[in-house]
């Protein structure tokens, strides 16, 4: 289509490339948002559920910890359960951006919007 104009046709392809990343970009920020992880705290007993954008959609208390004399460590697993997920909603987003990169053949460690 643009074959003979040099550089016009290189800057076209350029322009085409970005809108591509563009939109492929905001698809991904779409697609991690349904895309869940799970974090724990004290073998399980706390469970957090979160988007990969770190979006907390759920919390699991084992009912055999729920007990007043036991409220501090109760609270101590939950906020351990909630930074877990929140770091494996962070690396799921940062292996779904590397993983887009790869694909659409730039360098992996590029530094993307979030």
């Amino acid at each position: 289509m643009l074959k003979g104009l040099g550089q016009l046709g290189d800057m076209a392809k350029m322009m085409k490339a970005a809108k591509e990343m563009q939109e492929r970009m905001a698809k991904l920020q779409e697609d991690l948002g349904s895309i869940e992880v799970t974090g724990e705290a004290g073998a399980g007993l706390v469970t957090a559920t979160a988007s990969a954008k770190g979006v907390l959609t759920g919390l699991s208390i084992d009912p055999s910890i729920l007990q007043a004399s036991e409220k501090e460590v109760v609270e101590d697993l939950i906020l351990a359960a909630i930074k877990d997920t929140q770091a494996k909603a962070k690396a799921r987003e940062q292996d779904e951006q590397r993983k887009l990169l790869r694909e659409l053949g730039l360098p992996e460690n590029m530094d993307l919007p979030s």
